[in-house]
């Protein structure tokens, strides 16, 4: 339905949010010139200025700043009284778009895909992949109502699920010797190749406070910023990677690996929902869904 206030304020809180006209019209798939000039439209009719602009963008003015929380509150209230308008009949009705991580596409993709148009026939169901950096970000953007994300350490957040949770693993090649244990203590890795992903990555700076802390040295030889290249130098024997294993082990016969031990290292799949875009009752019922179906698959 249409929405109950002029969509030109959501351009001003998408803008804001932000911080770049252009950055708002790829995400809108608009002409950056349409989104000045409704911005430019929303300043006419204030009398004031809502953005000064800087080398990298666009700022909120003093002005801008005084309207930004108001109409952000305006808006959601909007859009939860067109929600509670469109689902009077007390049926999901909407888009709802949920981000995953590449591993875990094979397993959960189609199967949640099935069961929202199932159950839902009037939901959309928009996935997106990504890694979890790129996940988190576009839930912070609110391009994203809900997505998974790996976690290092058990979440804190309450608008975050444990969905599943597992050990981290040191992975090489396959039959390597230094794995054939099944087990590796933390202060083995000390010295050898290791393929990690760039800074600033959580597992990077986790494995760097772990070493500080206990006065190691570990050899980050390699960086590579994806699952599935970190596998594929350990089995080219370019180096040890350090993933979960969680789903990325399953069927490649050229990689082994050990549970690293002293201490136990777990790493978490979480559900974590967007906190700039408004929950309606289709989202509410795919996170339920998601809760419910999802970490049996995982496993």
């Amino acid at each position: 339905m249409t929405s109950l206030l002029d969509p030109k304020w959501a351009l001003f809180i998408k803008v804001a949010e932000l911080g770049s006209l252009t950055r708002v019209a790829s995400h809108l798939d608009l002409p950056p010139s349409m989104i000045s000039r409704h911005i430019g439209q929303l300043e006419r009719e204030s009398g004031a200025r809502l953005f000064r602009r800087t080398g990298r963008g666009v700022v909120l003015t003093e002005f801008g700043e005084q309207l930004y929380p108001r109409v952000s509150a305006l808006l959601a209230e909007a859009d939860s009284i067109s929600d509670s308008i469109r689902t009077s009949g007390g049926e999901p009705v909407g888009e709802v778009r949920v981000g995953i991580l590449p591993s875990t596409v094979p397993m959960i993709a189609s199967r949640l895909f099935s069961l929202v148009s199932e159950r839902f026939p009037k939901v959309r169901l928009h996935l997106s992949e990504g890694a979890s950096a790129h996940i988190e970000e576009q839930l912070k953007e609110g391009r994203l109502d809900m997505g998974l994300l790996l976690r290092e350490s058990p979440p804190s957040d309450l608008a975050e699920s444990v969905l599943t949770q597992a050990n981290l693993l040191l992975v090489g090649p396959g039959g390597d010797p230094l794995l054939a244990r099944g087990e590796i203590s933390l202060s083995e890795l000390e010295g050898i190749r290791l393929v990690v992903p760039s800074r600033p990555h959580p597992l990077r700076a986790r494995m760097e406070n772990l070493a500080e802390a206990r006065g190691m040295r570990l050899n980050f030889a390699v960086e590579a910023d994806s699952i599935r290249l970190q596998h594929e130098i350990a089995a080219a024997g370019g180096g040890y990677a350090l993933t979960s294993g969680l789903f990325e082990l399953r069927n490649d016969a050229r990689l082994s690996s050990a549970k690293i031990v002293n201490p136990l290292l777990h790493r978490s799949v979480v559900l974590a929902h967007a906190i700039r875009r408004p929950h309606t009752l289709a989202t509410r019922e795919v996170q339920r869904l998601i809760i419910q179906v999802v970490p049996p698959l995982l496993h």
